[in-house]
């Protein structure tokens, strides 16, 4: 399977700062490469050199055959993009939005308006298509936005966090349509700070650290690679959560995980349920009471922490 994205060596600097050190990753025509990693790891900025928008200091790379810097021109009528925040024009309708890009993208006047009423069909919105966007909801951009992307049928497609500020039965249909995108031979890279997000969608996963990518592999061999089973409890007060991390702390395998707001304790055990079970057996001893417990699979959050050093919440300024 030819490769529809290849990035080589990509470096770009603002001032002293290092936004990208070295990227490389490519991505299989057809296929989804989700790039999960702290904001300011540089996962916007690699967007905005592949899409043509900032020209890397160093490196190379190509997108559906086109050098992102000789061929920039007739690449960007090859690649659809839908960033962070939803562009669109609030003063015209959804309908006029649509068909606006479809002139941009050359389509003529007819074409024009039946794509965007196809679209607009296909991501709901046919009961706001003649209404100003600036009526629209959040959600409702959002899918605009999307919807504007695809208006020209792009063979590849960049989404950079698409459904941030979307409710979960909003996010759910956004992961709907890129599945059937991908279906239909569309090859995505997609930024999120969801790790479901990328757990449901990407066929392959970067994280990406410090403007490179420091692993890639599925959903399960990264969490393969973090190892082991986790045990996940809850329990009534801080007191208690306190005294369980003490009590549990022989039991543990690595590094545990308190959240103290949830009052939840994550320790990664070798054994399985048979460590479970002797946890628990511990936290009876001391008359701690535990409200839940349960043994799990480690988590792309998990892959997320133990390689970055943050979770996948923290939020640290994005450089650009």
């Amino acid at each position: 399977m030819p490769d529809a994205i290849v990035a080589e060596g990509l470096v770009k600097r603002y001032g002293d700062v290092v936004a990208l050190d070295g990227m490389g990753l490519t991505v299989p025509e057809g296929t989804v490469l989700g790039l999960l990693g702290p904001n300011g790891a540089g996962k916007t900025t690699t967007v905005r050199i592949l899409t043509t928008l900032l020209r890397p200091d160093a490196g190379h790379a190509t997108v559906a055959g086109f050098d992102v810097v000789r061929d920039a021109d007739r690449l960007r009528a090859h690649i659809g993009v839908s960033g962070q925040y939803a562009a669109v024009d609030e003063h015209l309708t959804g309908a006029e939005n649509l068909e606006m890009v479809g002139r941009l993208h050359h389509l003529g006047t007819r074409r024009s308006r039946e794509r965007a009423r196809e679209l607009l069909d296909r991501f709901d919105l046919t009961g706001a298509a003649d209404r100003p966007v600036r009526g629209y909801s959040g959600g409702m951009r959002r899918r605009l936005d999307l919807a504007g992307a695809l208006v020209a049928a792009p063979p590849v497609l960049f989404l950079d966090e698409p459904t941030t500020g979307l409710d979960p039965r909003a996010r759910i249909g956004l992961w709907k349509i890129i599945a059937e995108l991908v279906a239909g031979g569309t090859t995505v890279l997609l930024t999120t700070q969801y790790l479901e997000e990328a757990d449901r969608l990407a066929d392959r996963v970067a994280v990406v650290d410090h403007g490179r990518v420091i692993a890639l592999g599925t959903a399960d061999e990264l969490k393969d690679q973090v190892g082991g089973d986790r045990i996940q409890l809850s329990v009534t007060s801080t007191a208690s959560l306190e005294s369980a991390a003490r009590t549990l702390a022989p039991l543990a395998a690595g590094d545990m995980r308190i959240d103290a707001a949830a009052l939840r304790l994550t320790i990664p055990v070798a054994g399985g349920a048979a460590a479970l079970t002797e946890a628990l057996g511990h936290l009876a001893a001391e008359r701690i009471t535990v409200r839940d417990a349960g043994l799990r699979r480690p988590t792309l959050d998990d892959v997320f922490l133990s390689l970055t050093g943050q979770r996948t919440d923290e939020k640290i300024e994005e450089i650009a």
